[in-house]
């Protein structure tokens, strides 16, 4: 076991902490009531547990332990820093709290190591938290200049700084394409390659007026600041976060209990895509549509309890800006897998 407030090595991955003592301020949870309302019939049950399988600040685990008080929380994140922040915040509710230093697509194994391998309730806040983009040394934020690092652990893995300095403009363009959804990727990319020749890139300002440069000025207009498209896609390369939560759906839908529900919570439209195809998948027969009737055993196994993709509120919009470009899916587990 170790401490909570203490960084977990990287080979003490899915070793449970306790929570600690103490607590803090976090950040506003985006569509928290709503997140509470989904779950609440999977954990109003005896003996509920829940997964937060991104930690972060621990708005929503703290909202989760106040409001379904006999539960016990399993929550996840890569981050020892926020591991540290959440096991302050979450101390008083002592046992009832397990935090645990993994990537959440590592839960089948986390579940066995905290002896509790089926949950009624998962929880997924998927991208980069606003307490990561509020630690300029992280390099996650476009707006400010830091190191160019973007690992949500930062203990281990390739740094955002890396891919820039050693892919070929193929294997940039690739990404810029794939995961920023950038339509200049390619003359980004062989910016990148021409200007790293001459000094290696290692600050997020430099590249925020390379890109700025390499897109025409009539696109520079519209849309924000050019970068965000660059960032967020160096992000996803350096966290591998579309194969991480391609692998985890399926692990977090295999771990519910009959009447266990997931709730997902994405910020850009190749996530919600991911999400929407797992959901679907599972919650469609097998059987040829024009069977007058689905034998048993060939029933869906989820059952989607969303209003398709929910977006938040005006008002919450208003009050908590992250929450602009949140989409909630959710579903229940309605029976066994074959």
């Amino acid at each position: 076991m170790t401490h909570p407030t203490d960084a977990p090595h990287p080979q003490e991955a899915a070793r449970p902490l306790p929570a600690g003592s103490g607590g803090g301020p976090g950040h506003v949870p985006v569509l928290l009531d709503r997140c509470l309302a989904l779950l609440a019939p999977a954990l109003e049950r005896p003996g509920a547990v829940v997964v937060d399988a991104t930690l972060g600040a621990g708005g929503h685990s703290e909202a989760l332990l106040r409001r379904f008080p006999d539960v016990l929380l399993v929550g996840v994140d890569r981050d020892p820093h926020a591991l540290e922040l959440s096991a302050r915040r979450l101390g008083g509710f002592g046992p009832r709290a397990v935090l645990v230093h993994a990537v959440y697509d590592e839960l089948p194994r986390v579940l066995a190591e905290v002896e509790h391998p089926r949950v009624d309730g998962v929880l997924f806040d998927l991208g980069v938290s606003s307490m990561q983009l509020d630690q300029a040394g992280r390099g996650f934020a476009y707006a400010q200049d830091a190191p160019l690092d973007m690992r949500m652990d930062p203990t281990s893995g390739m740094t955002a700084a890396e891919v820039l300095n050693t892919y070929d403009v193929r294997a940039l363009t690739r990404v810029l394409r794939d995961y920023g959804e950038e339509k200049f990727a390619r003359r980004i990319a062989e910016a990148v390659v021409r200007e790293r020749a001459h000094a290696p890139f290692d600050s997020s300002a430099r590249l925020v007026e390379l890109v700025r440069a390499s897109i025409p000025a009539p696109a520079r207009r519209t849309g924000g600041n050019p970068a965000k498209r660059t960032f967020q896609a160096l992000r996803i390369e350096v966290n591998a976060e579309l194969a991480v939560l391609e692998r985890a759906l399926p692990a977090a839908i295999d771990a519910l209990t009959l009447g266990g529900r997931i709730v997902v919570l994405s910020y850009q439209s190749l996530e919600d895509r991911i999400v929407k195809r797992a959901l679907v998948s599972r919650a469609t027969s097998d059987v040829p549509h024009d069977m007058p009737v689905v034998p048993a055993g060939h029933e869906p196994e989820l059952r989607i309890v969303s209003r398709g993709s929910e977006k938040a509120s005006p008002a919450e919009i208003e009050e908590n800006p992250r929450a602009a470009s949140v989409r909630l899916r959710a579903a229940e587990r309605m029976r066994e897998a074959a």
